[in-house]
């Protein structure tokens, strides 16, 4: 039986370029119940743009912060204001395609899992060509993550993870910035929770990003 609501949780720093095209192809997804945008003190219109899609989508919640904390920062308020059955992850740009929630969304319906991670490495879909080293980067920290938590992921620092709302709000997040990914996978695994990954699609177009606020770094990849 399908579950009955989908929170995307949106984490959003100077994308206001992408931002209104990814929310829109989000909002066609019929599961989805809400979605929070959270804007990390963007220098750009990404505030602005956020509202426009809160305006004209009931579905649409957002949220500033006063000053630039990270990826993690803006992941922790979202999560731990989501109201909906399901939260899942998603990046305010288009390398990731919202049309693959109902693969991510099947093993909670079916009742075996509690953690879904979408993975670019199961062979699904189109997947853009990516830097070697890159992806060697990705294997490296996905093996290093599986041998503290005994468990078997193939792209841990994916961002498209799915959790039961239970199980991810009962977390305590503590890393502001990337840290997040092997954070949030220790932390299921050290629960015992029914984690599964399914192949998704990647359209990266962009493998190094950085940006900075008020003199800091911000928003690695």
């Amino acid at each position: 039986m399908p579950v009955s609501s989908l929170t995307i949780v949106m984490p959003a720093y100077n994308e206001g370029p992408t931002l209104e095209s990814a929310v829109r192809e989000i909002l066609k997804q019929n599961r989805v119940t809400e979605l929070i945008i959270v804007d990390d003190a963007s220098c750009d219109n990404t505030f602005q743009a956020a509202q426009s899609m809160a305006h004209s989508d009931p579905r649409v919640r957002v949220i500033q912060h006063s000053s630039n904390q990270g990826k993690g920062a803006a992941l922790r308020t979202g999560i731990m204001t989501a109201t909906s059955d399901i939260i899942g992850i998603h990046d305010a740009d288009l390398e990731y395609d919202p049309s693959d929630y109902r693969q991510m969304l099947e093993p909670f319906d079916k009742g075996v899992a509690d953690v879904v991670y979408g993975s670019r490495f199961l062979g699904y879909g189109p997947h853009r060509v990516v830097y070697f080293w890159h992806y060697v980067g990705n294997r490296f920290l996905t093996t290093l993550s599986n041998m503290f938590t005994n468990i078997n992921l193939t792209d841990m620092e994916t961002c498209f993870k799915f959790f039961k709302r239970d199980i991810i709000q009962s977390i305590v997040i503590e890393e502001n910035r990337f840290g997040f990914e092997p954070e949030i996978t220790a932390k299921v695994a050290k629960k015992k929770s029914r984690i599964y990954e399914v192949p998704i699609a990647y359209y990266g177009e962009r493998m190094k990003k950085e940006k900075k606020s008020d003199g800091k770094m911000a928003w690695l990849p």
